[in-house]
């Protein structure tokens, strides 16, 4: 398969997948919409400016030189450690406990998915000019995980530790593909882990968290109540589903039906087939982002591809997980379908920048 063909059904692929995404949006969120903002097509009108945004930009990083980027990661990286030390102040905006948005007029912007692209950014830079020292731990690993931490601990500050694991597991996976020596992951891996514990246990809305994740009827009406939602969704859709617009669970029964959870509600109204037509697209995508991947032009763009990719497919599995209670509830959006501002708008910068990696990789 040529570049070019990749390019094409990399394109039309994200395309079906915002287009699902746009009709599921309306159909989980039109009555909901209704009720508290007296507009049906609420949700629908903001998606669409979402979707215009991320084109115009995803145009722009196509038309620019990808491998320029590398001048711009050092200041990027700084931006966005300045951007998530800004969010934590006065100045970011406070929901249900959590401080991880910047609030405008019609648009809420979350440093935190500026700062995932910046270090994905970064780090392919770091190994494609550290090519020989990658492999060394005081020249190549410490200076990784010390971007990795400062970004990291600013991001569970806010606190949100969905996306922090999926940088982490993003940035490790980058680093075990540029050659780092497995004995050096193993022992950060180690080291993450008794971290990840400590977070889970010393925060007991976590804890309840993965309690509803083993047992969710244990507490129906609390901690296991999106989960047992979710599943029931899921579960009555059966093959064919109830049909678009009918289902049950998002007349206010099952929470975040158009964001979190709206992979729920694509079974629940489109039925076994909806679902695993979903996914086969998501598995069409990993695909031929993982051609491009191979097709790289050069060491940089392998890198900065391999990032993107991987971090659109966790949070597609971790969401998908998630609805179908394989997972504990993260809080990531499923990508290019579920409703949502700067998550959305940077899941489209990432396809523009796999575009672009395509298109100079067809010319070389």
């Amino acid at each position: 398969m040529v570049m070019r063909d990749i390019r094409i059904r990399l394109f039309m692929t994200t395309v079906i997948l915002i287009c699902i995404g746009l009709v599921m949006i309306y159909s989980a969120s039109g009555i909901y919409a209704a009720e508290k903002y007296h507009d049906e097509f609420f949700f629908v009108k903001r998606h669409l400016s979402f979707i215009l945004i991320g084109s115009a930009l995803a145009l722009l990083v196509m038309s620019y030189d990808y491998k320029k980027l590398r001048k711009f990661a050092r200041p990027a990286l700084i931006v966005s450690v300045l951007l998530l030390l800004l969010v934590l102040t006065g100045l970011g905006r406070e929901v249900a406990g959590a401080r991880r948005w910047f609030r405008f007029k019609f648009f809420s912007f979350q440093p935190s998915e500026f700062a995932v692209l910046a270090i994905i950014v970064y780090v392919a830079d770091f190994i494609a000019r550290k090519e020989n020292l990658i492999r060394s731990i005081r020249w190549g690993v410490l200076p990784i995980m010390g971007v990795l931490g400062s970004v990291s601990l600013l991001i569970l500050m806010q606190p949100d530790l969905g996306t922090t694991i999926s940088i982490a597991a993003v940035i490790f996976l980058m680093l075990y593909v540029g050659g780092v020596p497995r004995r050096y992951l193993l022992g950060v891996l180690f080291t993450a882990s008794c971290m990840l514990y400590f977070l889970i246990v010393s925060e007991p809305y976590r804890m309840r968290r993965i309690g509803a994740f083993i047992n969710p009827w244990a507490d129906p009406k609390g901690s296991g109540f999106q989960i047992i939602q979710s599943q029931i969704a899921l579960g009555s859709g059966g093959i064919f589903g109830k049909g678009l617009g009918h289902s049950m669970q998002k007349l206010f029964y099952l929470p975040a039906a158009h964001t979190d959870f709206i992979f729920s509600i694509i079974g629940e109204e489109l039925g076994l087939i909806g679902t695993v037509g979903v996914i086969l697209l998501f598995v069409a995508f990993i695909r031929l982002g993982l051609r491009v991947v191979k097709n790289a032009p050069d060491r940089f763009g392998y890198f900065l591809s391999l990032g993107l990719v991987c971090m659109l497919s966790f949070r597609a599995i971790v969401n998908i997980g998630v609805s179908c209670g394989m997972m504990p509830t993260k809080g990531l959006p499923l990508p290019f379908i579920s409703y949502g501002g700067s998550s959305f708008v940077f899941d489209m910068i990432s396809v523009g920048l796999l575009l672009n990696i395509a298109k100079v990789g067809d010319e070389k």
